[in-house]
């Protein structure tokens, strides 16, 4: 999505954010000093130039958001930012939400200066949002080549190139929603049929297999039970990790399990 020399510059950018701001005792910081935080971030990290692309103190609706970030006059993100001082909440994100949906803007930032949350508005009815990453430069797990790649979605030379179209299907496509229903598709009940037809010399019928797969899909098994395929190794990719679903999975999956059900024998 960027340069190699854009990404080494990232990764100093990001080593240096964190010795100049996260080694010291800044637990007194107010919003007024996290903010000079988040201008080096959102500079030297992401890229983005000041004052014609990163616009603060924006006006929406009486109302202003910290930051809207832009390029050609497009608006990207807005970043909504708090005290290092205090932890991030849910009111915190309504306030971030409510801004980018006044806004017509698909992307919010809320962030402390320590913690950076990334989330996908999406404008439905109600309003809702779902959290596509999060970086916690002070969690132990902290992972700064990680955080790079995450990071990387956001950067100028890669949000031109239509970087966070990619990564929102790369979410949506590994929601287990998602993939739980591709199971009941009639190529995978096609599939399966034959492969227990073959192993144990029994013929199923549609309905079998569909049942079968709504207990796999909504009871929970041990994994210490399941025989996992062993694949060949390959380079570790940064995954996006999707957040649980806020519908009822069961219900989702039954009603599927139903419209698949009359896709494979239109007489049930």
């Amino acid at each position: 999505m960027i340069s190699s020399s854009k990404s080494e510059k990232m990764l100093l950018a990001l080593k240096d954010y964190k010795k100049r701001y996260l080694t010291k005792n800044l637990s007194d910081l107010d919003e007024s000093g996290t903010r000079i935080m988040i201008n080096t971030f959102l500079t030297s990290i992401l890229g983005y130039q000041e004052l014609e692309e990163i616009k603060t103190e924006f006006m929406i609706k009486g109302t202003y958001a910290d930051y809207i970030v832009q390029t050609g006059g497009k608006r990207h993100f807005l970043v909504e930012v708090k005290a290092f001082s205090i932890d991030l909440s849910d009111k915190h994100l309504r306030q971030a939400i409510n801004y980018g949906a006044n806004e017509g803007i698909e992307w919010a930032v809320l962030t402390n200066g320590r913690q950076f949350q990334f989330y996908r508005i999406l404008f439905e009815k109600p309003i809702s949002e779902k959290l596509v990453f999060e970086i916690d430069f002070h969690a132990e797990d902290y992972d700064v080549k990680e955080a790079l790649e995450l990071l990387t979605y956001f950067h100028k030379d890669a949000i031109v190139k239509k970087s966070l179209d990619n990564v929102w299907a790369r979410y949506t496509a590994l929601e287990p929603i998602g993939l739980a229903g591709l199971l009941f598709s009639p190529h995978v009940v096609s599939f399966l049929k034959k492969e227990l037809r073959a192993k144990y010399d029994t013929k199923f019928e549609d309905e079998d297999i569909l049942e079968a797969l709504t207990e796999i899909v909504c009871l929970e098994i041990p994994l210490e039970k399941l025989k996992i395929p062993k694949f060949k190794a390959k380079k570790k990719k940064t995954r996006i990790k999707p957040t649980a679903p806020t519908e009822n999975p069961i219900q989702v999956l039954e009603e599927r399990f139903e419209e698949e059900a009359k896709e494979i024998n239109p007489q049930a």
